[in-house]
């Protein structure tokens, strides 16, 4: 038994070391997307920028991955909580995969919470969910784009008005070099609050486990998961980023920064009060929100439309696929 359950809990660390790399280049591509699009900095430049921001960021904190950790469910009550997590992983990964294949920047934070939450429910009952963890990371998701967009559309607002005597040749070649910047700490807090995702899906798996009796964050966690999602993020994620960078409104260097400073104060506060949020919502929001500030019709509806229309598909679909992963892994190993 405690050699299968050894065998087990290496195949969970790897699934979720595997979903922080695809993390890496399907979120992560959302964090450097405004700087690319206005030619702040070149693909490769900024790619490789984020992956360095997002492995200190991911080594910085651990207080969202507990909260993941022990948010949704109690991993010392759940008799088969590494077969839970594997089949949440299994998942999130398929929905972050499909998502990423059609170009959607989907929320790889919904697709591993409502995974997760299936695969308890399929496994132990609707009683085993901690309602009170579980909403409060329900209310940190929805809030936050809402915050997102508004914040936004108020900065955007300032800037019009406190640059509105200057020379647009000037801006655009001052903004470029600001958004070198907040892109570069906008991929940092991006690291804080994303990566520790999958830090707080393993640790729950160990405790469900026996390997470990607390929701503390091994060290030899927060390398693995900080170096998979700055490879990940190494990788590239261009099919997002030309949804992300190109296909919400036609940006300039000005709207990429008030873009990147709007987002950064939304994760860096989530991150500050230890709440994960979806880093792809919040960034698409913010930009949704710069470019109302310019005129409505600066923004394309249609697009962002789609985006959101996944966001919300994404939970209930990740916790109706998890649950069936779970059923399908019960009838054939356990």
């Amino acid at each position: 038994m405690h050699d299968t359950s050894l065998y087990l809990i290496i195949v969970v660390v790897v699934l979720a070391l595997l979903f922080d790399y695809i993390n890496g280049f399907h979120d992560t591509a959302n964090a450097i997307a405004t700087s690319i699009s206005t030619k702040a900095m070149s693909p490769k430049a900024a790619i490789m920028l984020a992956a360095v921001m997002n492995l200190l960021g991911a080594l910085s904190f651990t207080g969202v991955a507990k909260t993941i950790g022990k948010g949704i469910a109690d991993p010392s009550t759940l008799s088969n909580g590494m077969w839970i997590v594997a089949a949440a992983m299994i998942s999130a990964i398929i929905w972050n995969l499909i998502t990423w294949w059609y170009g959607i920047p989907s929320s790889s934070s919904h697709a591993l919470i409502g995974s997760l939450t299936g695969a308890v429910i399929a496994s132990a009952g609707f009683s085993q969910i901690n309602y009170t963890g579980f909403i409060a990371i329900l209310k940190s998701l929805v809030l936050s784009p809402i915050i997102s967009l508004a914040l936004g559309f108020i900065i955007m607002l300032a800037f019009l008005w406190l640059f509105r005597n200057f020379a647009p040749a000037k801006m655009t070649r001052n903004f470029r070099f600001f958004q070198i910047l907040s892109a570069a700490f906008q991929a940092y807090l991006h690291g804080t609050n994303d990566a520790q995702k999958a830090m707080g899906i393993i640790t729950f798996a160990l405790v469900a486990g026996g390997f470990q009796s607390t929701m503390d964050v091994p060290l030899w966690v927060k390398i693995a998961a900080a170096a998979a999602m700055a490879l990940g993020t190494a990788s590239g994620g261009m099919r997002i980023i030309r949804t992300v960078g190109r296909g919400i409104m036609k940006m300039q260097p000005v709207n990429g920064f008030a873009a990147d400073v709007t987002s950064s104060i939304v994760i860096g506060t989530a991150t500050f009060l230890k709440l994960p949020v979806s880093t792809t919502h919040v960034i698409s929001s913010a930009i949704m929100g710069v470019g109302a500030a310019k005129g409505f019709n600066k923004v394309k509806w249609d697009v962002a439309g789609k985006i959101v229309t996944t966001w919300i598909i994404t939970l209930p679909i990740t916790a109706v696929l998890s649950a069936l992963i779970y059923w399908l892994l019960g009838v054939f190993f356990f």
